[in-house]
């Protein structure tokens, strides 16, 4: 291929001091020709040195550029990298992402030509080298059937035809001119909600081992949680605009954490409730259980415990997020929902 077309990369960031300068320089580092790479990097007014980092990489290279999110949202961020960008193609990348080869790039522009499609959807693997065990049992707990969305294809590990809808990452320029941009009433699940759009516009995606990524998994429990909450939040206003993204895999983790409240409160009242809620959560710890040991068979003892933690956090903090927004919603405390952003 000696015709590359000019790619930029677009890093939303906040106080990601730890991982910003590393994360770019596996982006510089890329083989690919340098006058055909434009590096922006999107910062939400961190009050760390994020932004100090950055500036001092883009006064070595002209390919960086530092730009100001004063909203601080990520799905502003996308927006301002897009708007800003002088690429043929956009991809987006985090600011604390792991890279293991210099051909991504390169295997970008090839695909997105051979495969003719106007998006790349890639795996997004959590198994970086650098995990702690914690680490390394949220990313196994990920990629587990009962770890995320069923209809997910981000730890897809085949080449082949998908909806862009939950891991597209890199488009032409044509499908912002066709679809928009993203909803700045999102702050998480912003890229669920945009890709959902360019699927529903027709747009197909490739996924691709080659496109593959790695992102570093939460540190703790807590973190964990709180990520998985976002998560939740982004999902309900989500489902509000576009009720039909409402799917099983959706509500379970919902309906999951409602019955930990509702079912003891209603066998107050009504006593099969409270049979009704030991067979539920007593069936839940057995599929824990039996998710847990699968994983520590493969790869240790020490994970089957760190799966009894992890397993319910992730499910809880989806459920938690969801209904969250969705008291916010009835109470008139949420964001409204544009039908579709400018």
């Amino acid at each position: 291929m000696d015709d590359y077309p000019t790619i930029t990369v677009v890093v939303p960031i906040r106080n990601e001091e730890k991982f910003i300068a590393q994360t770019v320089r596996y982006v510089l580092e890329q083989d690919y020709p340098q006058d055909r790479l434009e590096v922006l990097v999107v910062d939400g007014d961190s009050d760390d040195g994020t932004a100090e980092v950055v500036r001092q990489i883009a006064a070595a290279d002209p390919r960086v550029k530092l730009l100001h999110n004063a909203k601080r949202l990520s799905s502003a961020a996308r927006n301002i990298g897009a708007r800003n960008a002088t690429g043929d193609i956009i991809t987006y990348i985090d600011g604390h992402t792991y890279i293991d080869n210099d051909q991504l790039l390169k295997n970008v522009a090839r695909l997105l030509g051979e495969k003719e499609v106007s998006v790349l959807s890639r795996p997004q693997f959590l198994d970086t080298p650098h995990n702690n065990v914690f680490q390394k049992a949220v990313s196994l707990a990920r990629k587990s059937a009962i770890g995320h969305g069923l209809d997910s294809t981000i730890y897809l590990d085949r080449e082949c035809l998908v909806d862009p809808t939950s891991a597209g990452a890199t488009y032409r320029r044509e499908v912002f001119e066709k679809v928009g941009y993203f909803d700045e009433h999102f702050d998480a699940s912003e890229d669920y909600e945009f890709n959902y759009r360019v699927a529903k516009a027709g747009f197909k995606a490739f996924t691709s081992l080659k496109l593959a990524v790695f992102y570093y998994p939460r540190s703790s429990l807590s973190a964990l949680f709180r990520q998985m909450a976002r998560y939740g939040t982004g999902r309900m206003r989500l489902a509000r605009k576009h009720p039909e993204t409402l799917s099983p895999g959706t509500l379970i983790p919902v309906l999951f954490t409602a019955g930990l409240v509702a079912l003891p409160l209603l066998s107050i009242v009504l006593r099969p409730f409270g049979y009704l809620f030991l067979l539920l959560y007593g069936l839940y710890l057995l599929i824990v259980l039996a998710a847990s040991a699968s994983v520590a068979v493969r790869n240790g003892l020490v994970y089957l415990p760190l799966g009894l933690l992890i397993y319910p956090a992730i499910h809880l903090g989806l459920g938690y997020g969801f209904l969250s927004e969705l008291i916010r919603a009835l109470i008139g405390r949420s964001p409204r929902v544009k039908s579709r952003p400018a």
